[in-house]
């Protein structure tokens, strides 16, 4: 993980590994190890680090909020990168905005005391820690992680949309097989669609795509405020009624918009067939629960056993089928 695939290593004897400048001959580090153990190098090369510093102060510019680079002078890995951070800086106009560089320890304390006067905070970290602080800072503020979105843009203009877990998949298949309730919050899968949307659009000047970014956003937003999360006790909404509604309230968004006259016309039939047969397919979805599943498998289950079991309102099926 984290790029270090080819420079991970099971140690077959007590001894050392040597890092070794194949130009000037020089020992660069060297770390004592023990049979069994598992020893990883990591590499960071300069273009990443370039592109790293443009992100900080593109991100700091179009939201006007501090960013805070996460490194530590004392450590040595750091102290190299701070010099580049300091040197890259230079390449961009940096006026007006707040860029710093903190220790871990530092920064935590300056994202915590923003956090707690409601206030948001860029924080400028390699890969590993900012899988942990993805994690971590949407735990604190909201309780969970799974209502989170990571942003990750790629060098060659791609886009990286990481959002946290919604749950513990072992535990959620195993009611979902005893009792035929699957409570997996599929929230952060809706805003990581709609940001993908909106990056298609902006990088394709797609007008379309735009609109169904706009409207999946507004829809997620309904979503929430009408408290559409999964429950976790049989008979309530599950995960297969918490997407119904997303794919009402989407419907409504698209039949309702003046931005694009196609998707107004294609999907007005649709929010209208959804909105009155609310109740009916609801009411289906709650039926469908309180008896076991089985679904042949938990990597790979049976394609059809799942879509039956995932798909139990004919109501809803018959909508759908309309799209084509």
């Amino acid at each position: 993980e984290y790029g270090s695939h080819d420079k991970t290593f099971e140690i077959p004897k007590n001894g050392m590994v040597n890092v070794i400048d194949e130009n000037s001959g020089a020992n660069l580090l060297s770390h004592a190890v023990q049979i069994g153990d598992i020893w990883r190098m990591c590499q960071v090369k300069d273009a990443p680090v370039r592109d790293w510093v443009k992100l900080a102060v593109s991100r700091a510019r179009a939201t006007d909020t501090p960013a805070v680079f996460w490194l530590d002078a004392k450590r040595a890995h750091d102290s190299e990168l701070i010099e580049k951070v300091k040197a890259y800086l230079k390449d961009h106009k940096t006026d007006g905005l707040d860029l710093r560089i903190l220790s871990p320890v530092a920064a935590t304390q300056f994202t915590l005391e923003r956090m707690k006067a409601g206030k948001d905070t860029i924080s400028v970290s390699g890969n590993v820690l900012r899988d942990y602080l993805t994690d971590l800072f949407p735990i604190l503020e909201v309780g969970t992680s799974a209502k989170m979105l990571s942003i990750v843009p790629l060098m060659n203009g791609g886009g990286l949309f990481e959002t946290g877990a919604g749950g513990s998949a072992p535990k959620h298949v195993e009611q979902f097989e005893e009792e035929g309730h699957l409570r997996w919050d599929s929230l952060g899968e809706f805003m990581a669609l709609g940001v993908c949307l909106a990056h298609y659009a902006d990088k394709n000047e797609n007008k379309k795509a735009k609109v169904l970014a706009d409207t999946l956003d507004a829809a997620t937003e309904m979503f929430l405020d009408n408290k559409r999360s999964p429950s976790r006790k049989v008979g309530e909404l599950d995960t297969r009624g918490s997407h119904f509604y997303l794919a009402l309230y989407w419907a409504r968004q698209l039949a309702e918009q003046n931005e694009d006259a196609s998707l107004k016309a294609e999907f007005q039939e649709i929010a209208a067939s959804l909105t009155n047969n609310e109740a009916a397919i609801t009411q289906e979805l709650i039926d469908a629960q309180g008896v076991p599943q089985n679904i042949e498998g938990y990597y790979l289950p049976d394609s059809i056993k799942a879509d039956q079991a995932m798909r139990p309102s004919k109501t809803f099926n018959n909508i759908l089928s309309d799209l084509g």
